[in-house]
């Protein structure tokens, strides 16, 4: 359990660095993506981008 939990800190803190590059591709915009803002820094939670990444990964690895 534990390292599913720190795995899954991990990949949020990869793609909160990788946001400005998202959504120049447009995946930061997507219904179901959570972004808000406190104390002038942005968060960002990219439930539906995690999900669409996962998908286009699988599809990649198994045609591979």
């Amino acid at each position: 359990m534990l390292k599913w939990l720190v795995s899954l800190i991990v990949a949020l803190i990869l793609l909160n660095l990788c946001a400005p590059l998202l959504r120049r591709l447009g995946l930061g915009r997507l219904p179901g993506d959570i972004v808000w803002r406190y104390r002038g820094r942005e968060y960002f939670l990219p439930i539906t981008t995690t999900v669409l990444l996962s998908l286009a990964l699988t599809l990649l690895v198994r045609l591979i």
